[in-house]
C-alpha cells in the first residue's frame, strides 16, 4: 500500500494547525491566571468590602461602634447621631454621622468598611427629603429632630 504524498502532507498540516491550537489554548489560559493591575485592584476591592452593613440611608439614627486602641488594649467605643450626608460607593463608601455633645455639633466621617468601623447599627429611620442634611448645622434644638419613617 502506497501512501499517497497530497494526505500525508494535509495530515500533517492538521496536526501542525492542531498542535499550534493547543498551544495558544495553553498560553490564553496562563494569562488568564495573570491578572492585569486594574483586574487585581478590583479583586482586593472585592476582598476587603463588608458584606454585613444595613442598608443606611440619610437621616437615619446610627450607632457606629469605632475601635479604639489604648496602649496595647483594644475597645470599641459606640458613636450615635444622624446621617446627614453618603458619599461615594464600594470601598470608598462614607457617612458623615452629626451629634450634639455637651451643647456642640460634632460632626465625624466614617468609611464604612475600614477596619476601624466595628459595627454599624441603625436605631431609628428618618424622613427626609434631601440627600444632605447640612441645613441641621444651622438649627439649635428641637428643630434639629427628623421625623421618623416607618415602612422601612
Amino acid at each position: 500500500m502506497a501512501v499517497d504524498p497530497i494526505e500525508t502532507s494535509v495530515d500533517e498540516a492538521t496536526e501542525a494547525t492542531s498542535g499550534a491550537t493547543a498551544v495558544a489554548e495553553k498560553s490564553t489560559s496562563k494569562n488568564s491566571k495573570k491578572l492585569g493591575a486594574s483586574a487585581l485592584i478590583q479583586e482586593f476591592e472585592d476582598a476587603q468590602l463588608k458584606s454585613d452593613l444595613p442598608e443606611i440611608y440619610v437621616g437615619d439614627t446610627v450607632r457606629v461602634g469605632v475601635r479604639i486602641s489604648e496602649g496595647n488594649k483594644e475597645r470599641v467605643q459606640p458613636y450615635e447621631g444622624v446621617v446627614i450626608a453618603k458619599r461615594h460607593g464600594s470601598l470608598n463608601q462614607t457617612i458623615t454621622v452629626r451629634r450634639i455633645f455637651q451643647g456642640i455639633g460634632v460632626e465625624r466621617v466614617f468609611m464604612l468598611h475600614s477596619p476601624q468601623v466595628a459595627s454599624v447599627k441603625i436605631e431609628r429611620r428618618g424622613k427626609v427629603r434631601r440627600a444632605k442634611l447640612f441645613y441641621l448645622r444651622d438649627r439649635v434644638g428641637k428643630a434639629t429632630r427628623v421625623k421618623q419613617r416607618f415602612d422601612r
